[in-house]
């Protein structure tokens, strides 16, 4: 079945049409900087300038461009807050859900919802399904999700840890329990998403039992320039300290924090090694804390485990660097892990992603656009089955 993949950002657009059998992708396209005067979309080979381009004209130019017949349509959705716990297929009453969601991922959920509308505009006879982040994690227990705080922020307000990256983690645990074979439902995984943004999370048995990000993404780990966890009374200081609104601090800790804040440079990890290889100490120390932040967390996820029958490394920096992965393993003895170094200078190429060489550590490459195709393609399946029995 054609799906065709949509991820409508704050600021990016990225779309593909995925066979949902074969994992074939047809075509695909990415759309950058939206609504400034950079705006362009990158399709079929062509750059094609888009200035101040909203979601809906991004839309009018690649149906332009590209032939597209998809049988389906799945929207990647940021926040399903509680009420979401697999893909569902889109009407009115989800699209409402999603909206009430939206103070809870300010940045996300309004543009996902612009680009469902702009979608079924498009294609307003083409089932369409919604696959949220947060679905994965509604497996945790309520001693994993449930913050220490007044009874009534929970019950009145939502306050509490949803998760994130959920269609990552299931794709990679999926792969690992077919390079370890093994079944799912038999596995004990932790599986760490590093990118610009970061998190880890405990797959026990198939499902999600506990992860790093919470209420919004900027919790856990340490991101490109998000800070991760931290005091919160820090907040409350920083304003007094600097005369700064709750809202500015926040902007802070999402947007110059991580690895930007420490390094004082960049949030890409490439250059950050490059920069620590040259002497560059504040480079070397957002490294350091990278990845010491990231063991802590990995060992603390083994606690719902019982037993760690893998870790995996996935996500951009997860899959490619070598240093941080490296780094991470020296810290993990305490789990039983050591590094292969050569393995690991490979990403486990050669030995179907293992990069260890006692215990077990992997690399998997995430594939979050094909786990979106086959949700969305099962949801129209099961549909078609029960108008037809």
């Amino acid at each position: 079945m054609d799906i065709l993949v949509f991820n409508a950002g704050s600021s990016s657009l990225k779309y593909a049409l995925i066979d949902s059998c074969t994992g074939q992708r047809r075509l695909s396209g990415l759309a950058e900087r939206l609504g400034t005067p950079e705006a362009v979309l990158e399709t079929q080979g062509q750059t094609i300038p888009l200035a101040n381009a909203t979601v809906d004209q991004v839309v009018d130019q690649l149906l332009a461009v590209d032939q597209l017949t998809p049988e389906g349509i799945g929207h990647r959705v940021v926040h399903g807050g509680e009420y979401f716990s697999s893909a569902t297929l889109i009407d009115e009453q989800v699209l409402a859900t999603i909206a009430d969601c939206a103070h809870l991922a300010p940045l996300h959920n309004p543009a996902n919802l612009a680009g469902i509308v702009a979608m079924r505009t498009a294609f307003p006879h083409v089932p369409q399904v919604a696959v949220c982040d947060t679905a994965f994690h509604q497996t945790m227990p309520a001693e994993a999700y449930r913050y220490a705080v007044p009874d009534q922020w929970y019950s009145e307000h939502g306050v509490r840890r949803y998760g994130f990256h959920g269609t990552s983690h299931r794709f990679v645990a999926q792969r690992a329990a077919e390079l370890l074979r093994q079944p799912l439902e038999r596995v004990r995984l932790i599986t760490a998403h590093l990118g610009n943004g970061c998190s880890a999370c405990a797959v026990r048995d198939g499902i999600s039992v506990d992860t790093t990000m919470g209420l919004t993404p900027l919790e856990g780990l340490v991101m490109g320039t998000r800070s991760g966890d931290l005091d919160p009374g820090i907040i409350t200081y920083v304003m007094q300290a600097t005369g700064r609104t709750a809202q500015q601090v926040t902007d802070d800790l999402n947007r110059r924090s991580g690895l930007l804040g420490l390094s004082g440079t960049s949030n890409d990890m490439r250059a950050l090694c490059a920069a620590s290889a040259a002497g560059d100490a504040r480079a070397a120390l957002a490294i350091e804390v990278f990845c010491y932040r990231l063991a802590k967390a990995i060992a603390a996820l083994a606690v719902p485990l019982g037993r760690l029958d893998a870790l995996v490394f996935t996500g951009g920096i997860g899959q490619h660097s070598v240093v941080v992965r490296s780094k991470t393993l020296a810290l993990l003895g305490i789990l039983g892990l050591r590094e292969d170094p050569t393995a690991n200078a490979a990403h486990g190429r050669m030995s179907e992603g293992r990069i260890t060489s006692a215990g077990i550590a992997l690399v998997i490459a995430t594939d979050e656009e094909l786990t979106i195709a086959r949700d969305t393609a099962a949801v129209i399946s099961n549909i078609s089955s029960s108008v037809h029995s």
